[in-house]
């Protein structure tokens, strides 16, 4: 009977830890000491690739600036760190059984019902930092935040997205200094 009782807590956690609106992962070099690294630059052949629009590639590079800032880096003519974005985009397709009703079960006599199936369709995006030693352009850290992405024509909510989506893939920067 106890176990009843947390059920409804767990289905909270779960919920609330499904909702997160950037899911981010990350990947680094175990034997790079990241202490070192203290001024950046932004590698323009990696960035001049990346599928975007000029002006979100401009938020995302004024966003990556804004947080490194915030971490005590510098922009330098001599950096330490080449930062590079990378973008991915692909249309996720839900699908929703919407069945209400009775259904066959405890009693043979049940029966009936009514329902279907609705379909979503959301733009989903990724968006890689790349972070490179600058004296041996080998790549030393990278960060991908998932996140929907926000497909309107209000600037302001676009804008708020970039920034919501690089802040938390910087979160996890450097490693081991995240406070999550």
């Amino acid at each position: 009977m106890k176990i009843f009782k947390f059920i409804p807590i767990l289905l909270l956690v779960v919920l609330v830890s499904s909702c997160t609106s950037v899911r981010v992962a990350t990947d680094y070099d175990r034997a790079v000491d990241f202490n070192a690294y203290n001024s950046y630059a932004f590698y323009k052949p990696g960035i001049d690739q990346a599928k975007i629009s000029d002006l979100d590639k401009r938020r995302i590079l004024r966003a990556i600036e804004a947080n490194l800032a915030a971490k005590g880096m510098t922009k330098s003519e001599t950096p330490s760190l080449l930062v590079s974005i990378f973008t991915k985009e692909r249309e996720r397709v839900d699908v929703y059984n919407n069945n209400f009703g009775w259904g066959w079960g405890w009693n043979p006599w049940w029966g009936g019902g009514f329902g279907g199936s609705s379909v979503s369709t959301t733009v989903e995006g990724s968006l890689y930092i790349d972070l490179l030693d600058a004296k041996t352009n080998q790549l030393v850290w990278q960060g991908v935040g998932r996140s929907r992405l926000y497909t309107g024509s209000d600037i302001d909510k676009r804008e708020a997205k970039i920034r919501e989506i690089v802040a938390e893939i910087l979160a996890e920067y450097p490693p081991g200094a995240s406070t999550n």
